[in-house]
């Protein structure tokens, strides 16, 4: 419990809201995924673990960048448009032109669009998902009784 004058309690409560630490675990998670990309063959992690880990927290930034903007939606209503969201991404590598290609190439590219089709992302991405819905902090809250 969160004592003290009631301004200084009332900040402390509101920088444990649930878009704030949508918003802390967001760049965590992308602080997490770029890390696991850049470091993860380095470090001798299995392919597995790079390829589609990156994929997982690629799938749980989406969720919690469409939490943050749709703040006030159901966790599952905003996993469904994640979702529905990164699989658009995912079928959006199948078209190709040359400008995009190029874009494609980039470490920018790459990190946001990707390289080539899987349907391996797909899960992953689902499952990445599904994690950053089952802890999604607005979730907590919900389900914390009120006093």
């Amino acid at each position: 419990m969160v004592t003290g004058p009631a301004p200084l309690r009332k900040k402390i409560i509101q920088t444990r809201s649930p878009q704030f630490l949508r918003l802390v675990t967001l760049l965590a998670v992308i602080a997490l995924g770029l890390t696991l990309r850049g470091f993860g063959y380095a470090a001798d992690l299995p392919f597995t673990v790079v390829k589609y880990g990156g994929s997982a927290l690629w799938g749980a930034m989406v969720y919690l960048l469409v939490a943050l903007f749709a703040a006030r939606s159901r966790p599952a209503a905003i996993a469904v448009a994640a979702l529905l969201i990164a699989i658009s991404v995912e079928l959006f590598r199948l078209y190709h032109t040359p400008w995009l290609d190029a874009f494609r190439l980039t470490t920018a590219g790459a990190l946001l669009l990707g390289r080539v089709f899987s349907l391996w992302n797909m899960l992953a991405y689902a499952i990445g998902i599904a994690a950053a819905c089952a802890f999604d902090p607005a979730r907590r809250t919900a389900l914390r009784p009120r006093r």
